[in-house]
């Protein structure tokens, strides 16, 4: 019997509603129920069990997953969250099926994001140890020096996180322009890495993720080839598990 139980990030992202992650903030907030209950975080699902979110039932998956690639220009928000955040993603983009990003690019940002409802590949791309490159082209307010490109590539400590930036790969294209590959996703890294050494970001695109190259206009979207998934899937075979919330201590799990 416990074998057919399915922890509820796990079935939420799997029947393509979000990612773990966000299915986790999901069930935090109290908007998810089963069998009209709302449940503890770690809480697991039987097959015969009704699976809601805010009041919708969530059922098992019945079609392919999505694959998107997106050119977000300046000025959308990330989100999901179409309640509160009117130039969200979501809306933007206007997709038949429900989908989710994979990681942001921050308001004042633009370029590639890939969306898709198969939760379980999100972290795989996403996180920091599974070494997956992201390419961006910034450009900044003064010209740059080769301190600043070296300073850059051996890592910032970035204080408001408390953290170090991974080294990383950084090229001059120009007087104002340099291109940046990372394998880390800190919350505005590049701008804070900048803001460190008393330089601000103008403009910054992303242009790859992976093997994914931004390739469409702006405010376009396209669906991944099946070369670029065949290669995505090889990229990410290896990587580690997804996230999985902790268990909670004070509580015990359904069983």
């Amino acid at each position: 019997m416990s074998e057919n139980l399915t922890r509820l990030n796990k079935y939420l992202s799997e029947a393509g509603y979000c990612s773990r992650r966000e299915a986790d903030r999901l069930i935090d907030a109290g908007r998810v129920t089963i069998n009209n209950v709302v449940p503890e975080m770690g809480t697991k699902v039987a097959p015969d069990d009704v699976v809601k979110v805010d009041g919708e039932v969530i059922g098992g998956r019945k079609e392919d997953f999505v694959y998107l690639a997106f050119n977000k220009p300046v000025g959308i928000v990330c989100t999901t969250d179409t309640r509160v955040e009117k130039d969200n993603i979501i809306d933007f983009i206007n997709y038949p099926k429900r989908i989710f990003p994979i990681g942001r690019l921050d308001k004042p940002s633009e370029g590639l994001i890939l969306l898709t409802d198969d939760g379980d590949i999100v972290n795989k791309i996403l996180r920091a140890s599974n070494n997956h490159e992201k390419e961006y082209i910034v450009t900044v307010d003064k010209p740059i020096s080769q301190t600043f490109i070296e300073r850059m590539a051996g890592g910032i400590y970035i204080e408001e996180l408390g953290k170090r930036t991974k080294k990383c790969e950084v090229k001059k294209i120009d007087k104002f322009t340099f291109s940046i590959i990372l394998t880390q996703g800190l919350n505005r890294q590049i701008r804070r890495m900048c803001e460190y050494l008393t330089y601000e970001v103008q403009t910054l695109k992303r242009v790859r993720i992976m093997n994914i190259k931004l390739d469409m206009p702006l405010g376009k979207y396209r669906e991944l080839t099946k070369e670029e998934f065949k290669t995505l899937s090889e990229l990410i075979s290896e990587s580690k598990k997804t996230y999985e919330a902790k268990q909670p201590t004070s509580r015990k799990n359904r069983r």
